[in-house]
């Protein structure tokens, strides 16, 4: 098997430094921002990683055991994919022993640290990059980039013409990955930082490096220190080019997410259709790359959840529901447990509100501490088989079933305004007439009888059975 082993057993809760907690004043920057201002594109807010240990006790009652860190290398911006060093700890955030204590801290809880690499491209401030400013064509450099002609203009307003940027951006000059000093770089820095101890790789754009050769060398580089080392891979669309033996483990599922958000917000994706989708990608995958992806409803680039749900709080937690028994490693973005609301970055990558206790959901909080406890503590909804059992598209209902040698969960899902009554056949399933099941996430009996299950759900609900 090449996927490491703990990643179906994962639940990865998604951190972006600068906004989670500030754990030391100290290293905060002189125009450091209030805690919880509105976000914006530039501000800084003082999150660390002192902060991260702080709160660590918060995430093990969540009942979390993994953590998805966006970048925390030397950067010239609060989300710090504007890499200028990538063998530093933004000061920002703390220094080398700061990392070091959060890590040894979250292993010995079984907590496992993940974190963000962006090497498509780099910060204006990165040293090859500066050296090509000052030097222009005597750089030693200049085969790093692609440059179009000299001088460069790497600072005035518009998108860059001199040289690659991603997506145009003056700000991230875009690597030239085919130049061998560029690609030894980029991997003796996978190679340190799993050395140093992390857990895993999140690949920031890797689709922009249009190379399998460097990404089946970056795999063998980073297994070659830690065979159980987690490789994930930002890609946005379903593709089975990103994931296998000289590729990622598993990928960013946001069509999963996007299916999701159709299927429950007004009727535009019926439950056959989304059944469909959701289907598809776990057979479009091998299986241990499926049951190895990062499955979440949220991330700092996207809308918050209960956002873009309309701020129905019955539509998150189904939503939760959903998430966490569907296969592979379900994360929870920072603050969407507690119902933070924000729209596109910069608004979704607002400040945890710790002193504003009274704004939290605490019904949702408990909701998604229940789903996670229940998950881990059955192996059926991790490693499970996957089988429809019903799709109503009048009524908008979804049922389906996870299966592992003689144990079912019954999923039941509800995604209409009004309350739903209907039998549920379940031939498939080998259980025996009058067997007693049990709503998981309530205090209801079922009975069998005549192979099927009458079921009764509210609006907007969902039922695990077993």
């Amino acid at each position: 098997m090449s996927v490491p082993y703990w990643v179906q057993d994962a639940v990865f809760y998604q951190i972006f430094p600068d906004r989670f907690a500030n754990g030391d004043q100290r290293n905060d920057p002189e125009n450091v921002q209030n805690w919880e201002s509105p976000p914006t594109l530039h501000g800084y807010q003082g999150g660390d990683l002192r902060g991260i240990l702080n709160k660590l006790d918060y995430l093990l009652d969540l009942g979390i055991n993994a953590i998805y860190l966006n970048p925390i290398f030397l950067s010239n911006a609060n989300h710090r994919y504007h890499t200028v060093d990538y063998f530093k700890i933004d000061p920002r955030l703390g220094d080398h022993s700061d990392f070091q204590v959060l890590l040894k801290v979250a292993h010995a809880n079984g907590v496992r640290i993940v974190i963000d690499g962006a090497f498509n491209h780099c910060g204006r401030g990165f040293f090859p990059f500066v050296d090509l400013l000052e030097n222009l064509d005597s750089s030693g450099y200049k085969d790093w980039f692609h440059v179009k002609n000299f001088p460069l203009d790497a600072y005035s307003p518009g998108k860059s013409e001199t040289y690659l940027g991603w997506w145009g951006l003056k700000g991230l000059p875009k690597f030239n990955t085919d130049h061998p000093p560029v690609r030894r770089y980029l991997l003796d820095v996978a190679r340190y930082w799993i050395e140093q101890g992390v857990d895993g790789w999140r690949l920031d754009v890797p689709n922009e490096i249009d190379d399998d050769a460097f990404w089946d060398e970056f795999r063998q580089v980073v297994k070659s220190v830690n065979k159980d080392a987690y490789i994930v891979g930002e890609i946005w669309t379903a593709d089975p080019r990103w994931v296998g033996q000289s590729h990622f483990d598993g990928l960013m599922n946001y069509p999963v997410r996007d299916a999701l958000i159709e299927f429950l917000n007004g009727e535009m994706l019926p439950p056959t259709a989304f059944a469909d989708k959701v289907e598809n990608l776990l057979k479009l995958y091998p299986r241990e790359n499926a049951y190895a992806m990062y499955v979440t409803l949220g991330t700092h680039d996207t809308e918050r959840i209960l956002t873009v749900l309309g701020g129905e709080l019955n539509k998150v937690k189904l939503a939760f529901a959903f998430l966490f028994a569907y296969p592979g490693a379900p994360g929870v973005y920072y603050g969407d447990e507690i119902g933070m609301k924000g729209g596109k970055d910069p608004e979704c990558r607002a400040a945890f509100p710790w002193t504003q206790p009274a704004e939290w959901k605490e019904e949702l909080q408990g909701w998604v501490k229940t789903l996670i406890s229940l998950r881990k503590r059955n192996p059926t909804l991790r490693h499970g088989d996957y089988q429809r059992l019903l799709t109503d598209d009048r009524r908008h209902c979804y049922a389906f079933s996870r299966t592992l040698a003689d144990e079912v969960v019954v999923v039941v899902i509800n995604a209409s305004a009004a309350h739903r009554h209907f039998d549920l056949s379940i031939d498939s399933l080998g259980w025996k007439e009058n067997q007693k099941l049990h709503n998981l996430l309530g205090w209801e009996e079922y009975s069998v009888s005549n192979n099927s299950l009458l079921v009764s759900l509210p609006p907007w609900s969902a039922i695990w059975l077993g």
